[in-house]
């Protein structure tokens, strides 16, 4: 039986979502509580990975297992058995070849900058207080959406096979003493969402022109873009699928 489970945590103290050989991920958390709930081996796919110190709002993955699982009070029991900052949120049972990663149509995240220090958003937030200049920002964001190619904003050594990515949505908006960026595609690169971050800011800055960042973008040089923000301010907050993947027949098909 498959099981997509809705999952949220705090990543400060975690080196990102996949289980690595010498380094605590929230996958290795995750999987040692849902193994000790099913009292055997549970092995888990995320809708995708995030980078050490990156939060999500809304995660999900899949799991295969030989017990049906229950929102009750299987939900209870997984929570008590899972680490402070990680909650599993709704547990719900889908088609056999449903996939947490693959069948995704969209992600979102947004990465949060606290314009004054606050020690309620420490580790939460990228403290920056310099002046920036939002609506520049927001012209450059716009650019984002007319292209696909952003080589420029992945990190150098990745193992995918292309870096074509399809943008719905990117701008700024301001939340009280947050300045937010929200960004909406149908599938991220490695690094992507800081090293877009860090070189908006550059534009904020006035140290890059709008056409300065479309050159950015139409050199696919990872060197030409700005740098990579700190990974306090980053959360995963959406994964949308196509409402019929919940859909499942009596024999789970």
């Amino acid at each position: 039986m498959r099981y997509f489970i809705e999952i949220a945590y705090k990543g400060t103290k975690y080196h990102g979502w996949q289980i690595q050989a010498n380094a605590y991920t929230v996958q290795e958390a995750f999987n040692r509580a849902l193994s000790t709930l099913l009292k055997e081996d549970a092995a888990t796919i995320g809708s995708g990975r995030t980078d050490t110190g990156v939060h999500a709002s809304q995660q999900y993955i899949h799991v295969d297992t030989s017990k049906p699982l229950q929102t009750h009070p299987h939900l209870y029991q997984l929570n008590a058995l899972l680490p402070a900052d990680i909650v599993a949120k709704n547990i719900i049972p889908v088609a056999a070849k449903a996939h947490a990663r693959f069948d995704a149509i969209s992600r979102s995240y947004e990465y949060r900058i606290s314009l004054q220090k606050n020690p309620f958003l420490k580790d939460m937030s990228y403290l920056y207080t310099k002046p920036l200049d939002v609506a520049a920002m927001n012209e450059a964001a716009g650019i984002l959406l007319r292209y696909e190619d952003f080589t420029c904003f992945s990190r150098v050594k990745t193992d995918v096979n292309h870096f074509l990515c399809t943008i719905h949505e990117a701008c700024w908006k301001n939340s009280g003493d947050l300045l937010i960026f929200y960004i909406r595609a149908n599938r991220f690169l490695r690094g992507m969402v800081r090293a877009i971050v860090g070189t908006l800011m550059e534009v904020g800055l006035h140290r890059l022109s709008l056409e300065g960042f479309e050159q950015v973008l139409l050199s696919k040089n990872r060197s030409a873009a700005g740098r990579s923000v700190p990974p306090d301010g980053l959360f995963l907050t959406s994964v949308v699928y196509d409402e019929r993947i919940f859909e499942r027949n009596d024999k789970g098909e």
